[in-house]
């Protein structure tokens, strides 16, 4: 099982990223898919979810209406589209794979670094 993350960097204030989870090893039609971050000395907390089927999504107020989160079932991918990116916006982003079909396994990625900064 693996999954994959990949687009953070550095990037100024009020611009965008767009971060890819690219999943391997299991059906991924079975499972949620979130994305988490985590800043320096601060809990992880959940930024954005999507349902394995159907498109159903929920967001972090802090991040409504400038992060979207998308799935492509096809190609076992997973994005977050950030914009107008805020300094509070940098923190390490973790792709998570939550089951909900046939079991309750849990997987999350390495994480990709994410520096809103000028």
């Amino acid at each position: 099982v693996q999954l994959v993350e990949s687009g953070g960097g550095l990037v100024q204030p009020g611009g965008s990223l767009r971060l890819s989870c690219e999943a391997s090893g299991f059906t991924f039609n079975w499972y949620d898919m979130r994305w988490y971050r985590q800043a320096p000395g601060k809990e992880r907390e959940l930024v954005a979810g999507i349902a394995n089927v159907g498109g159903s999504t929920n967001y972090a107020d802090s991040v409504k209406a400038r992060f979207t989160i998308s799935r492509d079932n096809a190609k076992n991918l997973v994005y977050l589209q950030m914009n107008d990116l805020k300094p509070e916006d940098t923190a390490v982003y973790y792709c998570n794979a939550k089951q909900v079909i046939g079991g309750r396994s849990d997987y999350w990625g390495q994480g990709t670094q994410v520096t809103v900064s000028s």
